[in-house]
Formats: structure tokens, sequence, C-alpha cells
């Protein structure tokens, strides 16, 4: 097992069990992290989730999960307030990153820690914000259908992501509380979303379409049950249209991150992605 020491700090591997302090570390910093979303992020690499110790305790802690052999993407760069200034998390960072190889890394990195992250080899692709807001009542449009299957949307979502994750998408599809819906118009699929619960609003992640008029459609299926509650979603700024639909459905900017990339990455569909997944795994 991967682990280094800095300073009295130990960084080693994290289990699932570590992490459900690590979400709560992450929602006291209002990043409002899904209810049921850890155990989507293990499937898709267990061994890419760390924890930085001193005498037992977290400290500090960073993902770096892997997506084939070319694309990783690194989240959850956190540290305890009272341990912040130490290095620890530049240690746990290090060991982190280790575990990328030569991949391409990518990340969302929150505005604070932006300059940081170029210095480190990241280079910025666009900014991303996050819209949050009551969810309006809208009427389900024809071809709104639940999806259960990832088989219905693998190749979709290959095209609308930097890399495959058949292993992410069984378990982000099923997860507890997660609700998966698909557009099919004259026999064809035309985008996908799920929407889950997470503490501070509902989070609509991916919204995956062909054009605006079928995100709006699958926004609509995705909330035909929550019209009242808070949502939030995280676009991308560099697809224009889906700005101007989270603005339409009464959304406004709460929060912004920016992409990131250590290297290049393999070309998708990012006209298509109206919401991105999630800021921790991509």
């Amino acid at each position: 097992m991967t682990s280094s020491v800095s300073h009295d700090l130990a960084v080693s591997r994290a289990s699932l069990d570590d992490w459900t302090v690590i979400t709560e570390w992450a929602a006291a910093e209002g990043w409002n992290p899904g209810l049921s979303d850890a155990p989507s992020f293990f499937a898709q690499d267990p061994e890419g989730f760390f924890v930085g110790r001193i005498d037992g305790e977290p400290v500090s802690a960073v993902s770096v999960v892997t997506y084939g052999a070319d694309y990783a993407f690194l989240g959850f760069y956190l540290v305890h307030p009272d341990q912040r200034g130490r290095g620890h998390g530049i240690a746990t960072w290090r060991t982190a990153l280790a575990h990328a190889g030569d991949r391409t890394v990518g990340l969302d990195g929150v505005v604070a820690q932006q300059d940081n992250y170029r210095r480190s080899g990241f280079a910025p692709a666009h900014r991303t914000v996050r819209h949050s807001g009551v969810a309006p009542q809208l009427p389900v449009p024809h071809g709104v259908r639940p999806l259960t299957d990832p088989a219905v949307v693998a190749a979709y979502d290959s095209a609308c992501f930097p890399a495959d994750r058949p292993r992410f998408l069984r378990h982000w599809l099923a997860e507890d509380g997660h609700r998966a819906v698909a557009r099919v118009v004259d026999g064809r699929l035309t985008g996908y979303g799920v929407i889950r619960p997470g503490r501070d609003a509902l989070r609509v992640g991916p919204l995956f379409a062909d054009t605006a008029e079928d995100a709006r459609a699958l926004f609509a299926g995705l909330t035909a049950t929550a019209p009242g509650r808070e949502v939030a979603i995280d676009v991308p700024e560099n697809n224009a249209p889906a700005v101007a639909l989270a603005e339409d459905l009464g959304l406004t900017p709460s929060f912004e991150t920016a992409r990131m990339y250590t290297g290049p990455v393999r070309p998708f569909a990012a006209e298509r992605v109206f919401g991105v997944t999630t800021l921790e795994l991509g």
C-alpha cells in the first residue's frame, strides 16, 4: 500500500469508511456532496483515495481516480481547518498524484486553489458554474423514460466524457436515492441524466443531451417528483446553450470552479454536456 510520512504525517490509501469522514469535511466546505456518492466513487477505482493522518487521526485527503490507461481525475483535496498551513495537503497530494502514473489528470478547482494548481502543471480549460434554485414545475415531454440499464447509455456517455467508465455507470444509475432518465425520439437516444439527494439540494449530474430542448426535457423528467425543492447543476461555461438553459429554468450561479488538465484528453462532445456528472470525479 502506498504511504509516506512528512512531519509526523502518515499518508495511506483510504477505505470507504474513512471517506465518510472526508465527505463530512466536504459538506462543511459548502460543496453539497451527494448522500450516496462514495460507493460509486470507490467502484470506479478503490485504490484512488488517500488520507493523511497524525497519530491515527485524519487531517488531510485527496482522491485520484483512474479511468483506463490514459485519464485520471483528482478531487476531494482537503485539509482539516485545524491543520492548514503546515504542508500536510501538499504531502498528501504528492502521494496521491503518483497513483495517476503518466495519465492526463483533470480536476475542478475552486477559485482559491487555481493558482496552486497552475504551479502544479494544470492548465485551465473552462469555468464550471453551479446553478442552484427551486425546481420549476415542468411538463414532462414525450420520449422521457426511466433508465435502469447502463448498457443503454454506455456509448452515449463515452462520447460525452474523456474516458469509458462502465463500472462507475453501473453503480451511479443504481445507487440509493439516484434516479435516472433517458430521452428517446424516433427510436434514437438523445440524452440522459441523473438526479440524486445532496446535503443542501438535489444534485443533477450528468445531464448529457443532443440539444437544449432534449436537456430541458430530461431536466423536467428528473425533477418531476421534486417541484419546489432546491436543485443544483454544475454547468460548463463553454456550453452557451447549457448556461442559457440553466438561467431560463430560474437557476442562479452559486459556486464556481475551473476545469483544468495536465495534458491532452480524448476528444468528447462538450456541446452535449449540459451538466457535469460530479465535480469530484469529473
